[in-house]
């Protein structure tokens, strides 16, 4: 349901709800399958998709599942890793646990959840601890695999001092476990802090805190280096200023994990990072931005990891400080071919928000990223990927966090992609005109390409579609694309170009805009209940449980605004009105930039004695929002409805059972005549397990009716001078209607026939 309405002052507003779910595909003896997504739209791309979430067996003590790890091994064997986080999603020094599932069927179906190290909440005897962060790496050459992680005991990352001591309660620690079989069994923690966390005090070069960066680490197979096992790390880095700065760094091994080396620490505010060897040896580091400007950051490193090259923005790779990844599509291409140079790249295709997790394809070593591909719209953050057997690729992410870890495998095919990157400079318009906007197209493919290009979705640009033909290999042409900017448009943006080869493959392309135009605000809002793996047939709710929920918010409007929740039925949700205890919310957002999107899911409903009689409830809010600066003066208000969400298993029905009938007259004799009543008592009973209202059939109507309960009613019908001639009232089919909710139910029932008594 959308909503939408113009209001004065010249502001377009809109508010909308939805509910979507997503139900786990689970076989027998506790192992788990995939479902194939098949794409709806006739004009799909071909290839196959399948998708299964390894985190729908979520215990009690293991309530938060997050931060993927994954490793193809070969073989059909493919190992995936996670955080097991008890009582909150917190991470470390929670007492975590690295937990894994394995497939050896190519990712069709995975054994059951095992553990490589657990952690421990504490005791009067020994301290908490716990293990956050998995990331593998594998060593093809003699058939090892590791796994790094943060070992943490009284302090997390923000937390930790300086130094390396273990030993140290304070002080975060850096783990690697190790497995010869396919990771069916694991060695105890060995700890490499001081390889990784250099330093006892505050000095220039001195590390204060770090992490191995989760999803995956390499082996080189190219060049001088050939061989050497690479992880990529995170540290809190005291610089020769004195100012501290987030740097990123590899750790590496040339003798098959046995020593670990630490090489250069490289650019300021990274974050989570990853590396994959280009096709002539060289590495790529690509990593999240702390600094929270958009777009990933990359760097060269011409020896191995040791160290790299001065750090830049990639403005291909949108990215809202997020952990990505990026891997070879075909490790085993030979060096320098076109094969070698493809990449694979999955991250949150937006800027604003952990959303649209996406495949990108790069056919250049990364220098352009024209094949993208959406593998989940919506909530979807961390994500690690990897090619597998069978010419298959697979990306293990985030869905959610607390129990959606979902496992995609999709082929080449599905990709959909062509090889011929676009470029085109940053043009200026107005608001509600159409400009020509000079692209520029070349052809990485080895044959030649003809199609079309035209605007991606969007909801501010269109374009009518330009022909490129004949483009020859590794031949470059510009062409101009009338593109159409929507009366509501304003200030910086950015458009999506999409060509369209003959064959239907297609790649894409970001470029700028700045737009001059009218201010409009107005926002929209999303809801989604947060329990969709929770079988309501076996796991109903009960009353005073808490329904988890989730509310995705997007700035619409074209100007910066604040949102802030007024009331609803949820709690936390709105601010946490004066002097009353109840808890505040955090669904508010000070400074929501145009065309950016929140999610908010700690809001949480209660059910109530009516509710889970009627078996459902329904979503209530009211939000408020205006442009920054204005808080009182102009206020937009949202009233949003939200549809039903179901407690258990909904089962509405009724049945309705007629009595003999009884004919008496006026005079109060039981001789037939005309103008005698034929009574007909009518029982009608909820045989289903919710309360049903608005019972109405011929004769009788009930205004609500609870499960298992029935009432009787009195149907009386008059005799007919045309009846008593044939001697008999008709037998009569009726019909009754009842409804629970948005649910209508019927039931036929008969009136019986009735001999009349001759005269």
């Amino acid at each position: 349901m959308r909503i939408r309405s113009r209001l004065h002052h010249g502001k377009t507003l809109a508010a909308a709800i939805a509910i979507s779910l997503a139900i786990p595909v689970i076989s027998a003896h506790g192992a788990l399958a995939a479902s194939t997504l098949d794409e709806a739209d006739p004009g799909a791309p071909p290839g196959n998709f399948s998708e299964i979430n390894l985190g729908s067996d979520r215990t009690a003590q293991n309530f938060f599942y997050r931060i993927p790890a994954m490793a193809h091994l070969g073989n059909g064997v493919i190992i995936a890793a996670w955080d097991a986080r008890p009582g909150s999603a917190a991470d470390a020094p929670n007492p975590n646990s690295i937990v894994q599932r394995k497939s050896t069927d190519n990712g069709a179906t995975w054994g059951a959840m095992t553990t490589i190290a657990a952690g421990f909440p504490g005791s009067a005897d020994e301290g908490k601890y716990g293990y956050s962060d998995p990331s593998y790496v594998v060593d093809e050459e003699v058939g090892k695999v590791f796994a790094f992680f943060v070992y943490s005991k009284d302090q997390g990352f923000h937390g930790s001092t300086w130094g390396h001591d273990d030993g140290n309660r304070q002080v975060i620690s850096a783990a690697v476990v190790e497995s010869t079989d396919d990771g069916a069994t694991w060695s105890k923690p060995r700890l490499i802090t001081d390889v990784v966390k250099p330093g006892d005090h505050a000095v220039p070069g001195a590390v204060r805190s770090t992490f191995a960066t989760s999803g995956q680490g390499i082996q080189l197979t190219r060049g001088e280096y050939a061989g050497r096992l690479v992880q990529q790390y995170a540290g809190d880095v005291m610089q020769a200023d004195g100012s501290r700065a987030i740097q990123a760094y590899s750790v590496y091994s040339d003798d098959h994990g046995a020593t670990w080396q630490r090489g250069e620490f490289t650019g300021k505010a990274m974050d989570e990072n990853k590396v994959v060897e280009l096709s002539d040896g060289r590495l790529l580091l690509n990593s999240r931005d702390n600094s929270g400007g958009g777009y990933r950051k990359v760097a060269i490193s011409s020896d191995g990891g040791h160290s790299y090259s001065s750090v830049t923005q990639d403005r291909n790779l949108p990215d809202p400080t997020n952990n990505a990844h990026i891997t070879q599509m075909f490790p085993d291409a030979e060096i320098n071919s076109s094969q070698a140079k493809k990449l694979l790249y999955t991250g949150a295709n937006s800027q604003a928000s952990r959303s649209n997790v996406s495949a990108r394809i790069s056919c250049d070593d990364g220098k352009t990223w024209p094949g993208l591909r959406t593998i989940r719209r919506g909530l979807s953050a961390y994500s690690v990927a990897g090619a597998l057997d069978g010419g298959k690729f697979g990306v293990f992410y985030e869905a959610g966090y607390t129990d959606s870890m979902q496992f995609a495998s999709f082929d080449e095919e599905w990709l959909n992609y062509v090889c011929a990157p676009m470029q085109a400079s940053t043009f200026k318009a107005d608001a509600g005109t159409t400009v020509d906007v000079p692209v520029t197209i070349t052809n990485q493919e080895a044959q030649t390409i003809s199609g079309t290009i035209d605007v991606g979705a969007s909801n501010l640009f269109n374009a009518a579609a330009t022909q490129v033909t004949d483009l020859a290999p590794g031949q470059s042409t510009t062409v101009n694309v009338p593109i159409t900017i929507a009366a509501t448009a304003l200030g910086a943006q950015s458009l999506q170009l999409q060509f369209t080869s003959a064959s239907g493959s297609t790649s894409q392309a970001t470029i700028a805009a700045q737009v001059a135009g009218q201010e409009v605000t107005g926002i929209e809002v999303v809801g989604q209940r947060g329990d969709a793996s929770r079988d309501l047939a076996a796991d109903p709710y009960a009353v005073g449980e808490k329904v988890p929920y989730s509310f995705r918010v997007s700035n619409i409007g074209n100007i910066n605004q604040w949102v802030v929740p007024a009331e609803g039925n949820f709690s936390p949700f709105a601010a946490k009105p004066v002097g009353e205890s109840s808890p505040a919310g955090n669904c508010r957002y000070s400074n929501l930039g145009a065309d950016k999107a929140y999610t908010c899911a700690t809001p949480r409903h209660e059910v109530t004695d009516q509710e889970l009689a009627d078996g459902y409830f329904v979503p209530q809010t009211r939000w408020t929002s205006g442009r920054i600066g204005e808080y009182t003066s102009v206020v937009d208000e949202y009233t949003v409805t939200g549809e039903e969400v179901d407690l258990l298993d909904r089962q509405p029905a009724f049945s309705v059972e007629v009595s003999e009938p009884a004919v008496a007259d006026r005079t109060g004799n039981s001789s037939s005549r005309a103008g005698a009543w034929v009574n007909f008592e009518v029982t009608v009973t909820n045989t289903g397990n919710v309360r049903l209202t608005d019972l109405e059939g011929p004769g009788f109507s009930v205004v609500e009716l609870a499960a298992g309960q029935s009432r009787t009613a009195t149907i009386s019908r008059l005799l007919t001078s045309l009846e008593i001639s044939e001697g008999k009232l008709t037998k009569g089919s009726l019909l009754a209607t009842a409804s629970n909710g948005h649910r209508e139910v019927e039931a036929e029932y008969s009136l019986a026939e009735v001999k009349l008594a001759e005269r």
